[in-house]
């Protein structure tokens, strides 16, 4: 800009020149005249602008509502100070008193603070550079106040109601568990053998074992069929640390026998299953105070079952046993429930049985659930998209862990056959939201339930599955499907 200037400035002298010597007085003066004006122009715009001091009147606040402000001589007032004066100056009101829009003592004309809250400046007065309210405006205010208050009361009130609820049934929850507690610890573990089918335990057993005592219960239930020792435990796991040592120093593992079934049993596989399995604990993965001791569970039982390997869910199920069991009999749990023949089928992946298992699956399905059973239908929705990784999993990795437990519970009372009525409940309880969705959508929403699910409720639609096909229960259906394959 300087530099088109400085050009302006020495052409407009040059034809100022000109002129001159040629004599024409007029232009010259008119030439005269515009270079004033543009050295005038120019000295505008780059010459500094001095700010000059406002008057007093202008220095005036305002009705500011938030930010701060310099101070003044009188102090600021809380929202407590402001009701008080409210409620001062309605009193006086009601008995007959000074008009709430004539000047009292010790009121102050000029407000200039920063309010607490926005409803108290419905009970101030004006600044004095404002016009004053009138009569029917500020009652109108102090209504509006007092609906304020009176609506933050009632959810203050509400929320209280609501947090006393919640801690009577915490208590209430409380107060059962310990009862339970003392039932199964004094009268139905010492009888175990005399007391596990009678109707009084049956019904405790469906209301959910109390943690304290739900480890033994399932060793209990679960059994030792394989008779397998914590000595032997022991065995297997010197085993695995074997081939993980030969796997470190070599790259490969040791040759122990190994058929090729054996190939999912890899350190590899198991390390990245492990990072996987219930993360949002932190206590499985690398550097958790659970990480080695899952580690070495797994590891021992693809020592033990070489045929069966690892297979990818195998670490939901033992991470539940560990949490809930020591480390020999958590692995004494797992391998006699993976012995169990769903499981076996499952985790071998016998793909003829499986399908059985889905077709006894759908019977009972169609019974109980025809409207969903003709949606899924119709859109194509087979029963292995979702039940696998509920079956595989035994439903730990698919619920909240304490609805999880409270499955496997019932699970170790009544068998493979819970598994399958827990299923028919899940879909009980979503049923109205299934109807309306696809194929895709539906697929999307069963592997992926909800976080939120109640456990009551879930068990209250389970309890209205009866697992009844005319007058056939689970266990014939399912072995007259495993007959037309001679399995």
């Amino acid at each position: 800009i300087r530099e088109m200037i400085q050009r302006l400035r020495e052409t407009l002298i040059s034809l100022f020149s000109q002129y001159v010597y040629s004599s024409k007085l007029v232009s010259s003066l008119i030439i005269t005249h515009t270079l004033s004006w543009f050295f005038c122009l120019f000295r505008g715009l780059f010459s500094k602008k001095h700010i000059e001091p406002k008057s007093p009147s202008q220095n005036v606040p305002g009705w500011k509502l938030f930010g701060k402000v310099a101070a003044r001589e009188s102090p600021p007032k809380d929202s407590r100070t402001i009701q008080q004066e409210y409620e001062a100056r309605a009193g006086k009101a009601g008995s007959g008193g000074t008009s709430p829009t004539q000047p009292q003592h010790g009121r102050r004309k000029n407000l200039d603070f920063e309010p607490l809250s926005t409803t108290a400046l419905i009970l101030e007065d004006r600044p004095s550079n404002l016009p004053a309210k009138s009569v029917e405006e500020a009652q109108r205010h102090r209504q509006e106040y007092d609906e304020m208050v009176a609506e933050a009361k009632k959810r203050e009130l509400k929320e209280a109601q609501r947090k006393r609820k919640e801690m009577k049934e915490r208590f209430k929850q409380e107060d059962s568990i310990a009862n339970a507690m003392v039932v199964w610890n004094h009268d139905i573990l010492p009888n175990w053998d005399n007391m596990r089918n009678t109707r009084r335990v049956r019904e405790l057993w469906w209301q959910g074992l109390p943690p304290n005592v739900r480890g033994k219960v399932w060793s209990l239930a679960i059994g030792n069929e394989l008779n397998i020792t914590p000595e032997l435990y022991d065995i297997f796991l010197s085993r695995a640390k074997e081939r993980w040592r030969s796997f470190s120093e070599t790259g490969t593992e040791a040759d122990d026998g190994a058929s090729l079934a054996d190939r999912e049993s890899s350190l590899d596989l198991i390390k990245l299953d492990i990072s996987r399995t219930f993360p949002p604990l932190f206590i499985f993965q690398k550097g958790g105070p659970y990480h080695d001791l899952l580690h070495s569970v797994l590891g021992a039982y693809t020592c033990y079952r070489p045929d069966v390997g690892y297979v990818q869910g195998m670490s939901f199920i033992a991470a539940v046993l560990i949490l809930n069991l020591e480390e020999a009999d958590a692995f004494i749990a797992f391998a006699n429930l993976l012995n169990k023949p769903c499981q076996l089928a499952f985790f071998r992946v016998d793909h003829d049985l499986m399908l059985k298992y889905f077709a006894a699956f759908e019977v009972f399905f169609e019974e109980n659930l025809p409207r969903l059973f003709n949606h899924f239908q119709i859109s194509n929705l087979t029963p292995d998209l979702y039940l696998i990784d509920w079956i595989f999993t035994l439903y730990s990795k698919s619920l909240p862990l304490d609805v999880a437990c409270r499955v496997w519970d019932v699970f170790c009372r009544d068998g493979e056959e819970f598994l399958f009525r827990t299923g028919l409940g899940i879909l009980r309880l979503y049923e109205d939201v299934l109807l309306q969705m696809d194929f895709i959508y539906s697929a999307q929403f069963l592997t992926r339930l909800p976080e939120d699910i109640d456990s009551d409720r879930l068990f209250a639609c389970i309890a209205t599955m009866p697992m009844l096909n005319g007058n056939k229960k689970w266990s014939q259906v399912s072995s007259s499907k495993h007959k037309k394959t001679g399995k």
